[in-house]
C-alpha cells in the first residue's frame, strides 16, 4: 500500500490527482479597508494598518503554502467525497479599522479673517473634539473661550496694542495638558486632469486607499483700526492743546472731564438725560464736567462702559477712559482718554492724553508716582 493513500483504497491503484490552482485564477488576496488620513495621527494609524495588512498578508500566504505541503501528505478526499463543492472560498481578508482617539482639531478657516485691536470680537472655528481645548492664543496675547462642544468653539479676540495695526496675529491652540492642537485645511489628492486608477477587488495593496488627506495649516488674524476709536483718539491728540474752543466751552481749571466727553461725542456716543451738554445756552449734566459725576453715570450704564482696576491693566484698551484719585478720598480727581497701550514681558504700559494736565501721552505709572493716589478705568464698549 502505498504510503499516502488512505486505507480504504485498494494497493496498487492510481493515486487520483490533488487538486491544483487552474492557470489564470489569482493567488489568495488581500484589501485594505479605505482609512480616513486625516492628519498626524491619522498618518501613524494608515501605516500601522499597513503594517497589519502586509502582516495578514504573508499569514495568508504562509497559510496557502502551508496548505500546499498538506496536499502533498494527504489525498485531496473533500474532492471525493460525495456532494463536495470545487467552488474556492472566498479568498479576501479584509483588515478592520483601528480607532485611535486623536484629540482635538480645528479643520477650518476662522469665521472672520479680521477684528479691531480693541478686542471682542467672537470668532468661530469648526472641528473635532473641541470641546477638549483648554486655551486660545492670537499673537501671543491669551483669548477668552465663550463657548465650545464637540464640532464648534467661540472665542472672543483679546485687545492689543494699536502697534499691533495690520499685522497677522497667529491663531494658536491647545489642550489642557498645553499641547498644541492641530489646524488642518483640507487639500486636493491628485491634480487636476489626472485619474486615479482604483484597484480590483481582491487586489493586495499594502496600503490604505486614498481619501482626502488634512495638511498643517496656520490660521492668522489681521488687527484692524475701529473707526469710532480712530475718530476719539484723533480728537484728542488734535485737541490737546489747542482745546478747540470755537465749538465747546472750556472750564478754566478742571476741563479733563469736559474734554473726555467731547471725545467720546467724537467716538459716536449720543447724548441723553444723564450726560449732555447744549452748545445753544452752554448748560451741561454734571456727568459731562465732573470726573466723580462722570463714573456714577458709567455706573448706570453698563451697556456702554464697564468699570477696571489698576490690577485688570491688560484689558485696558485704546480709547477707554482713565481716572484718578489723587488723595485716596474715594472720588474722581482727573479723568483722562487712553492713548496708547502697550503689552510687555514685564506688564501693561498704559499712556493717556486730556485738559489741564495738557497731555496726548501721558504715562500712567509716571502720573502715579508723582500725583500718588490710585487709578481706575471704564473700558469703553
Amino acid at each position: 500500500m502505498h504510503a499516502d493513500a488512505p486505507a480504504s483504497e485498494p494497493a496498487g491503484e492510481p493515486r487520483e490527482p490533488r487538486e491544483r490552482r487552474e492557470p489564470g485564477r489569482p493567488h489568495p488576496r488581500h484589501r485594505a479597508e479605505r482609512v480616513r488620513n486625516r492628519r498626524a495621527g491619522a498618518m501613524r494609524r494608515a501605516v500601522a494598518l499597513g503594517c497589519a495588512s502586509a502582516i495578514m498578508g504573508v499569514s495568508a500566504f504562509g497559510a496557502v503554502a502551508a496548505s500546499a505541503d498538506d496536499d502533498r501528505s494527504t489525498t485531496a478526499t473533500a474532492s471525493a467525497s460525495p456532494g463536495a463543492s470545487n467552488a474556492p472560498a472566498d479568498d479576501t481578508i479584509s483588515a478592520a479599522d483601528v480607532a485611535v482617539d486623536e484629540g482635538p482639531a480645528v479643520t477650518s478657516g476662522l469665521s472672520v479673517a479680521a477684528a479691531p485691536f480693541t478686542g471682542g470680537t467672537q470668532v468661530t472655528v469648526t472641528g473635532e473634539q473641541l470641546d477638549e481645548v483648554a486655551s486660545v492664543v492670537v499673537g501671543g496675547t491669551p483669548a477668552t473661550i465663550v463657548v465650545a462642544d464637540a464640532g464648534q468653539l467661540t472665542f472672543a479676540v483679546p485687545a492689543v496694542s494699536d502697534t499691533a495695526l495690520g499685522t497677522a496675529a497667529e491663531v494658536q491652540f491647545a489642550d489642557a495638558a498645553g499641547l498644541p492642537v492641530d489646524v488642518e485645511a483640507p487639500a486636493a489628492v491628485v491634480a487636476a486632469g489626472t485619474s486615479v486608477v482604483q484597484p480590483l477587488e481582491g487586489e493586495l495593496t499594502g496600503v490604505a486607499e486614498p481619501a482626502v488627506p488634512m495638511e498643517p495649516s496656520t490660521l492668522t488674524l489681521t488687527y484692524t483700526s475701529d473707526p469710532g476709536i480712530d475718530a476719539q483718539v484723533s480728537y484728542v491728540l488734535a485737541y490737546w492743546s489747542s482745546y478747540n474752543s470755537g465749538v465747546y466751552p472750556v472750564i478754566d481749571g478742571y476741563d479733563c472731564a469736559n474734554f473726555a466727553s467731547q471725545s467720546l461725542i467724537a467716538r459716536g456716543w449720543a447724548m441723553d438725560g444723564g450726560w449732555y451738554l447744549d452748545l445753544a445756552t452752554g448748560a451741561m449734566s454734571p456727568s459731562w464736567s465732573s470726573s466723580t459725576a462722570l463714573r456714577d453715570y458709567l455706573y448706570t450704564r453698563p451697556d456702554r462702559a464697564t468699570e477696571l482696576g489698576d490690577a485688570q491693566r491688560d484689558l485696558v484698551k485704546v480709547g477707554d477712559i482713565a481716572q484718578f484719585d489723587w488723595d485716596s478720598s474715594g472720588d474722581r480727581d482727573h479723568t483722562a482718554v487712553v492713548t496708547r497701550v502697550e503689552h510687555t514681558a514685564t506688564g501693561t504700559k498704559v499712556w493717556v492724553g486730556g485738559h489741564t494736565k495738557d497731555a496726548d501721552y501721558w504715562d500712567v505709572d509716571t502720573a502715579l508716582a508723582t500725583g500718588g493716589g490710585s487709578v481706575t478705568y471704564f473700558s469703553i464698549r
